[in-house]
């Protein structure tokens, strides 16, 4: 029978795929050239459902793709389609719109041969139905002003590090920026690097973005001649009886310990301030042992960052690298990308990874969700005991686990 999905096209038309996009998500509209807008996802890369009764200057679907690179275990960096832009209009909506557009992205990343796809998700109970798991969670932590952070063992390498402010606005701030996180990245999995106009974007203010707020401005720490940390901010300015109480918004901090370290210091040390509010930050991030634990801060909040999906298995097994050996079968359920589905052989060796086709009794029994909540080292053995994951065979769970597990938390990603 012939498939009545409803066919995605290329968006052509940029203004109607801003002005949809702008409708989902009640944006304001500011008066700039749409491209300035929405130049960050390439026009290649724009994708739309275009219906006959569809809104007057609509699509009545979207979504887009931005090729960024995403760190793995094992020092390893590699291609993914960070899909963004998704949205349906509501008169369309309950169709099967979304589906359709979320099959068409992983139908197109496998023929361009991309082996993973991420997302950050508005609405975080859509996406493991489409095979994405939440690989990385981040926590945003206020801070005082004045507060101490304490790690003798690191002094002599904050000491040789130097610090300076520029906006982002300054000439080759974005390019700094970029190649800072891709050295990152290739030693801490869950970074995302985009494109250098990616992150020209996310270092500028447009002029309807400021609207009485102080720029973004921008920390570098460098050592030896060499950036090895940054940090992103902006102030807001408060007063209470006379007194300053503005807070510190830190988009980004991303740096070796020691570079985190001074940055972290000249941000709890800005003037007319009371709080600093990072976000991004890993549950594993050295700053609680700084401060003495949780409690050290002024208040800890949990939030999901990214999720992975698995477009091609055996590609993406064998793109990461392992700490610990396994050889477990598994019964992959895939309905969105049925090339994954079935039973694999995923073998973890010396650190690389191997995923083929056997026709052997599974060990366990899982959705394609549960292998993205892991890729970047989080832990999926409590998937079992929340009854997520099927085991045929005492401990195969565990072994995976341990196998796909790093030692560190995965770090979470800048929204994109």
């Amino acid at each position: 029978m012939p498939s009545t999905r409803p066919a995605v096209i290329r968006a052509a038309d940029a203004a109607r795929y801003l002005a949809t996009d702008q409708f989902v998500w009640f944006d304001e509209a500011p008066d700039v050239p749409v491209e300035e807008l929405i130049g960050a996802v390439p026009p290649e890369h724009r994708w739309a459902v275009d219906v006959g009764d569809g809104p007057e200057g609509m699509y009545a679907g979207i979504y887009g793709v931005r090729p960024m690179e995403l760190g793995l275990p094992g020092s390893r960096l590699a291609p993914v389609a960070g899909l963004t832009w998704v949205g349906v209009h509501p008169d369309h909506r309950r169709r099967g719109l979304l589906t359709a557009l979320l099959r068409h992205h992983l139908e197109q990343a496998h023929r361009e041969g991309l082996a993973l796809s991420a997302l950050h998700a508005s609405e975080p109970a859509i996406y493991p139905r489409f095979g994405y798991g939440l690989a990385a969670l981040e926590l945003q932590v206020d801070l005082g002003r004045g507060t101490s952070f304490t790690a003798p063992g690191l002094e002599e390498r904050v000491s040789g590090t130097a610090t300076t402010t520029v906006t982002g606005s300054d000439p080759g701030v974005a390019s700094r920026a970029r190649a800072l996180d891709l050295r990152l990245a290739a030693q801490s999995p869950g970074i995302i690097v985009g494109s250098e106009e990616f992150y020209t974007r996310a270092v500028s203010d447009r002029p309807h973005e400021l609207r009485d707020k102080e720029q973004i401005r921008l920390i570098f720490a460098v050592r030896a001649g060499e950036d090895v940390g940054c940090a992103s901010f902006r102030r807001t300015p408060k007063w209470d009886n006379g007194r300053p109480g503005g807070t510190v918004t830190v988009g980004y901090l991303g740096g070796d310990p020691a570079a985190r370290l001074a940055l972290l210091r000249r941000l709890v040390d800005l003037d007319l301030t009371s709080t600093i509010t990072l976000s991004r930050v890993s549950p594993d991030d050295p700053l609680f042992a700084w401060v003495g634990g949780p409690r050290g801060a002024a208040d800890v909040r949990t939030y999901d960052s990214t999720y992975v999906r698995l477009v091609d298995l055996a590609s993406a097994w064998a793109a990461r690298g392992y700490d610990s050996d396994c050889d477990i079968v598994v019964d992959v359920a895939d309905r969105h990308a049925p090339w994954n589905a079935g039973r694999w052989q995923l073998l973890a060796s010396g650190g690389e990874g191997t995923a083929e086709r056997t026709d052997a009794e599974p060990d366990l029994s899982l959705d394609v969700n549960v292998l993205g909540a892991g890729y970047l080292g989080r832990s999926i053995a409590p998937l079992l005991r929340a009854g997520i994951v099927t085991e045929h065979r005492g401990g195969a769970l565990g072994s995976l686990a341990e196998a796909m597990r790093t030692e560190l938390a995965p770090e979470p990603s800048t929204g994109f």
